[in-house]
């Protein structure tokens, strides 16, 4: 086999036509071997000779797509010191563009014989661990453009590959569960009639399924459990070619453009799949320990755990926080994603111990031309102190926004005392992103996600039913600030039943009609059930993958509705807060008012009372925006009523400046939807039935 020096850059394998080049970083390594493999297993060690700023590197002329391969790095072992090199162990390649093959758990991938961690386990791992695969960069991208949308026009869908798919009667069998399934046309026509302009898909990177689970017979489904940062994970392929994934993730990515929708990532760059001390070896534990992870200050044995899964990746080292940066880049420059939501993004922030909004990782970012010009959403939390961060990220970003979530439901649970806070969050929560030279767009709004109910359960259960997860309820969340409109889970009781679907109808309009950009739970417009388990990471299984064949067929359709109307009226997609004064170009009325049941403007005294129903008045001639040809936005008035409280409620609609008529065109009761053409004059009452939402467009001046 010939062997060339080849180069230090790009790191991993680079297939360029010829042959392949490999580069691996190990500060501590004193050898490096790159083992390749036949299709039989039989394994071939060639060495790296060459080495420049700790990055060893060979270029194998003749080795082609389709190559297996991994690592093996001799150097220092010394657990105490944080020191973790053993030829022993076959290394995976933290660049590698394709992983083949699963992980078992045999005792060899552990650098310790189980039941002694002390001990010092020299079995080789080869036949226990996945390969890495040499790809062909290649792909016919055609005219493949990004949609760019902005985020005032998105609307994002949270959404599983295989959850989304696996049960879908109309995409043939082979297809179901995988990136080709999600390409499937009645996957996108589905997005595409709800509106959605991007989907967020949940873990793709290749990520592991934890020994633990597996020894219950359960799953790690969710996917936050990542070991390859560039692969995405063959479990969602339908192709049986090794590296055919790289293939079918491209096509789904252009698939869904040409349908104008974007794709963005859930990544998980804060820890790896090797767990604490007592984790296998897989990759960058028997790579170089101590760069690529956090140790305890002052015992390198133990790890930093800011995750809540043993590890956390130490982003104050320059390699790993490169491998982030290349990783991001790739994922927009070869694979065509649009964006990234970052998994416990606080967890990237600390420098040292404290969350530090002006930290390294975020200078790279802001600096950077390729990852700072895509969408960036952070979930502003992480389980180390002081970890909640929301509002706290940089101008760059948008946010997971927590607050919104706790506060909607509370208000339409009735708690009292949150009218208040209910109306900052709905108009853009400006108390959270003003102060730093953010605009609404910064929320990005939910009442669910993929962590804890759907929005069926949310209305459906007080408490949550987790006894699948073999974890004897103790796993999830218990606080859900949820509400099962007074009986627990599976009801007859038809009183019930309308409440709920009242209630489910609230929050999608709520959701959708708040400033800010809304993101739907995939299966939340079609009622879609856990029964009661609101940590469903565990379970790949009929409860957690959408039941297409028992749809709510009438929530569908008023998603759609909700949906619709906020695309047709740039009022509920403002760009800038609200400011509240009267001005001659507005006609002398804000931009905004509140008003109580009676159609009088709120008092003080109203706020701080908790009144239950309020009522919000948008001036369609006060938006003060722009559109993309420098026209100024003017739309139609709106009046929102929403009446949280256990009764009906007569409420008045504000008079004089604010209109003589006004339309109702949205009413989330089901009984009283007929009244869409309904219209009220300005000063008359209107009936709004206990815990709705009535929408009314002023239909004169």
């Amino acid at each position: 086999m010939q062997i060339w020096p080849g180069s230090a850059y790009p790191l991993g394998a680079t297939y360029d036509g010829s042959g392949t080049n490999f580069a691996l970083f190990s500060e501590v390594a004193e050898k490096v071997e790159l083992c390749l493999f036949d299709a039989d297993g039989t394994e071939t060690k060639v060495q790296l000779h060459e080495v420049d700023g700790y990055v060893w590197h060979a270029f194998l002329p003749g080795v082609e797509p389709g190559q297996r391969y991994a690592y093996r790095v001799h150097g220092p072992n010394d657990p105490a010191h944080g020191l973790r090199c053993n030829p022993n162990k076959l290394l995976l390649d933290p660049y590698a563009k394709a992983i083949d093959g699963s992980i078992d758990w045999d005792e060899s991938l552990f650098g310790y014989h189980w039941g002694d961690e002390d001990s010092h386990n020299d079995d080789d791992s080869a036949a226990h661990l996945p390969k890495c695969v040499v790809i062909n960069p290649y792909f016919d991208w055609g005219t493949d453009r990004a949609p760019k949308r902005s985020y005032a026009d998105s609307v994002i869908y949270e959404a599983h590959v295989k959850g989304m798919t696996q049960s879908h009667p109309d995409i043939p069998d082979e297809l179901r569960g995988t990136y080709a399934g999600i390409a499937h046309p009645v996957m996108v026509e589905h997005l595409s009639q709800l509106g959605v302009t991007a989907i967020e898909l949940m873990p793709v990177h290749h990520f592991a399924n934890d020994s633990t689970l597996i020894d219950k017979g359960l799953a790690n489904y969710w996917g936050y459990n990542t070991i390859g940062f560039f692969a995405p994970d063959h479990k969602y392929s339908s192709s049986t070619s090794p590296g055919g994934q790289v293939q079918e993730f491209k096509t789904m990515v252009r698939t869904l453009h040409e349908a104008g929708i974007e794709v963005i990532l859930d990544v998980v760059y804060n820890h790896t799949a090797e767990g604490n001390h007592l984790g296998p070896t897989l990759s960058f534990r028997g790579i170089d320990n101590q760069a690529y992870y956090r140790l305890v200050d002052d015992d390198g044995k133990f790890y930093m755990d800011y995750t809540g899964t043993g590890n956390t990746l130490n982003v104050r080292h320059p390699h790993s926080l490169q491998l982030i940066m290349d990783s991001l880049r790739y994922w927009v420059l070869e694979m065509h994603v649009d964006g990234f939501r970052f998994d416990l993004a606080s967890t990237l922030a600390r420098e040292f111990y404290d969350v530090d909004r002006l930290s390294a990782f975020f200078e790279l970012v802001q600096q950077d031309p390729v990852v700072s010009q895509v969408k960036l959403i952070a979930e502003p939390w992480d389980v180390g102190p002081g970890g909640y961060q929301v509002g706290n990220f940089p101008p760059q970003w948008t946010e997971w926004n927590g607050k919104y979530r706790d506060t909607v439901r509370d208000f339409w649970r009735g708690e009292q005392g949150t009218v208040g806070e209910f109306a900052a969050r709905i108009t853009g929560s400006a108390d959270l992103y003003a102060s730093s030279g953010r605009w609404p767009v910064a929320s990005i709004n939910f009442v669910t996600a993929h962590d804890g109910f759907t929005l069926r359960d949310l209305v459906s259960y007080n408490d949550k039913h987790n006894e699948a997860n073999q974890d004897d309820n103790n796993d999830g969340e218990s606080h859900n600030r949820s509400w099962n409109c007074g009986v627990e889970g599976d009801t007859d009781d038809d009183a019930v039943l309308a409440l709920r679907a009242r209630q489910q109808r609230n929050f999608i309009t709520t959701m959708f009609l708040s400033q800010g950009v809304p993101m739907l739970c995939h299966g939340d417009e079609l009622g879609r059930t856990q029964q009661g388990n609101n940590n469903g990471y565990c379970q790949d299984n009929e409860l957690t993958w959408i039941d297409w064949d028992a749809i709510d067929v009438d929530l569908l359709a008023f998603a759609r509705r909700v949906s619709e109307l906020r695309r047709e009226h740039p009022l509920f997609r403002r760009r800038r807060f609200f400011d509240g004064r009267p001005t001659r170009r507005r006609g002398g009325v804000p931009d905004i008012g509140w008003f109580s049941p009676d159609g009088g403007e709120m008092t003080e005294e109203d706020w701080e009372s908790g009144v239950g129903s309020i009522g919000v008045f948008l001036n369609g001639n006060g938006i003060a925006e722009r559109d993309a040809r420098g026209e100024r936005l003017v739309d139609d008035s709106f009046l929102l009523l929403f009446n949280n409280h256990w009764e009906p409620v007569e409420f008045t609609l504000p008079a004089d400046e604010y209109g003589t008529a006004w339309q109702v065109v949205l009413d989330t009761n089901p009984d009283t939807a007929g009244n869409d053409e309904l219209v009220v004059e300005a000063g008359r009452s209107h009936a709004m039935e206990p815990r709705s939402i009535v929408v009314l467009q002023q239909v004169s001046a």
